[in-house]
């Protein structure tokens, strides 16, 4: 660390904090202009972006100041717990008098939302939602960085074959708890030029997201359809699940995000996925394929907030506001999606939010609003697939108990 490195990070928390657009591509912008920076220096400048946006209430608390470069300074003082005479010859003499205040400043009687780091009416929801106890544990879990993740893809290996390749390298890895594809690496590795990865063995995914496509537990030679593909990590995951039979549809409104998922086809090796651009959840090319579809697969759009180890910018950028306007984008997509389905196909709603109003409540407003739907327990259909997770009818995984991002989901089966 030296006074430049401060500075430039500096300038990308105040363009993340000032503006709207996610962290990730205000950092990988940053890079692509400073591309004489090396590895560490990078490092760096991302994990104190990182590492304020998790913890930003704590932290103007003690710097009584929201300003970037005095964040900056208390991030480095109460939680890397770095000594100020460690910091001599690194910061200014302004910036040593903030040093000195920050270490000084007493956080008794701070308030639970603080101790959370989350907005209010977030703190309020949880809390509510979860109690005390347990909403503090989910908030805190949410500090630390997400583990790498990555999901085998079984059309082109196995995961012996790819834990021995890693071992074979002195890589430190672990199998997943969970899903029989998923390996968990503890240490953030760059995997893009690993030639697994390059080879399309390997794709990075969280366990949770793995978890949701053996959910869906597609069959071979079934009519499988994402609707809100994204860039096609799930559904990447259905294919290599279909063992590249079938048809496999992925659906998106976004056409980089479908460019991006066929870059990642490239790698796969699937020849059984289709992708498709549509307007909206009404687009009329929609409506000669209702009734077709074995496996419909909503991933919805959502607010996120199960991914605030990975996205922690989320939370200070939506309101409560924001998420009624989601929900109401939710359910009209959950009902068109539901006109895919066969009589006897199944429909998975899912979210990565830990909101229940994205989620359960969501789920039991669509079952009342169509009986010709039931609801299928979550775990009872992982059990079938070998997969010991009991979180009940619908599945729910949490940072603090199962070590992958916030997940929800739900299964409804269509039964007239």
């Amino acid at each position: 660390m030296n006074q430049n490195l401060l500075r430039m990070a500096g300038v990308v928390l105040a363009d993340v904090l000032g503006s709207s657009g996610p962290a990730d591509a205000k950092l990988g912008s940053f890079f692509r202009e400073h591309r004489d920076l090396g590895t560490k220096d990078r490092a760096f400048i991302a994990e104190s972006v990182y590492g304020v946006l998790r913890r930003k209430a704590f932290l103007a608390y003690v710097a009584e100041s929201e300003d970037p470069r005095r964040l900056l300074v208390a991030w480095i003082v109460r939680v890397q717990g770095t000594s100020l005479r460690e910091l001599e010859e690194v910061l200014n003499k302004q910036q040593k008098e903030w040093a000195q205040e920050i270490k000084a400043k007493s956080t008794d009687g701070i308030t639970l939302a603080i101790q959370a780091d989350m907005p209010d009416w977030l703190w309020d929801k949880l809390q509510q939602q979860y109690g005390e106890e347990d909403a503090l544990a989910i908030a805190r879990s949410m500090h630390k960085p997400a583990s790498l993740d990555l999901r085998v893809n079984l059309v082109k290996s196995n995961r012996d074959e790819v834990l021995a390749r890693f071992a074979s390298e002195k890589t430190e890895v672990a199998v997943t708890p969970y899903s029989p594809t998923g390996i968990r690496m503890p240490q953030r590795m760059s995997i893009n030029r690993h030639p697994f990865f390059t080879d399309g063995k390997i794709e990075v995914q969280d366990e949770g997201s793995q978890l949701l496509a053996q959910l869906v537990a597609p069959r071979r030679g079934e009519m499988v359809a994402d609707f809100c593909a994204g860039a096609g990590g799930k559904t990447l995951a259905l294919g290599a699940l279909m063992r590249n039979t079938g048809r496999l549809y992925a659906f998106d409104v976004s056409e980089k995000r479908l460019h991006n998922l066929g870059q990642r086809l490239k790698r796969s090796g699937l020849s059984n996925l289709h992708s498709q651009l549509i307007s909206s959840e009404q687009d009329p090319k929609l409506k000669r394929l209702n009734g077709k579809f074995d496996r419909v697969l909503v991933d919805a759009p959502c607010s996120g907030l199960g991914t605030l180890r990975r996205n922690p910018d989320l939370k200070w950028k939506q309101t409560g506001q924001d998420v009624e306007e989601l929900t109401a984008k939710q359910a009209a997509i959950l009902a068109r999606a539901a006109k895919l389905v066969k009589a006897g196909g199944k429909l998975i709603y899912a979210t990565c939010s830990l909101l229940q109003e994205e989620n359960e409540q969501l789920a039991e407003a669509f079952l009342a609003a169509h009986p010709q739907f039931k609801l299928l327990d979550a775990s009872e259909i992982l059990a079938q697939q070998q997969i010991e997770l009991n979180t009940g009818k619908y599945l729910k995984l949490l940072p603090h108990l199962h070590q992958t991002d916030g997940f929800f989901a739900a299964v409804f089966e269509h039964v007239a």
